[in-house]
């Protein structure tokens, strides 16, 4: 997919609330609590665009795995704070889509690049994404 293709892709955005059980003794969020946070992001924006993870499996025999992670954390987020994660997809190949995203207060607190490979269910293998996934997560 081209430059100018992606560029016409809206960032997605979803809420998050801090529990207590996401902060750690500090009184902070728990580092590796804002991945799950991301994780849920990109479930949401599957969901937005048709896809459960459950019908992926059902129905095209694959799923997505984070293939790689760079985060970088850049302020905490404390208890209660109400959070939005961004999603955006910035370069879609094959059998991987990579994503932009961040964790969001009325700053930027974290930001991340995400990288997801699409993979057999059963073998864990990659594959390609299959072209009626493709088509309609970018149209």
């Amino acid at each position: 997919m081209g430059s100018a293709d992606l560029a016409a892709i809206k960032i997605f955005t979803f809420p998050v609330r801090v529990y207590y059980e996401d902060t750690d003794s500090g009184g902070v969020v728990y580092y590796a609590n804002y991945l799950k946070f991301m994780e849920r992001g990109r479930t949401e924006w599957l969901r937005a665009h048709g896809f459960e993870q459950t019908e992926l499996i059902r129905d095209y025999g694959v799923i997505f795995v984070v293939r790689k992670v760079l985060v970088e954390y850049l302020r905490p987020a404390q208890f209660n704070d109400l959070l939005r994660v961004t999603v955006k997809p910035v370069d879609i190949g094959r059998a991987k889509i990579e994503f932009e995203q961040t964790v969001e207060r009325d700053e930027t607190l974290v930001t991340g690049q995400i990288q997801i490979a699409c993979v057999n269910a059963e073998s864990f293998r990659p594959v390609s994404i299959p072209a009626a996934i493709k088509e309609k997560l970018w149209n």
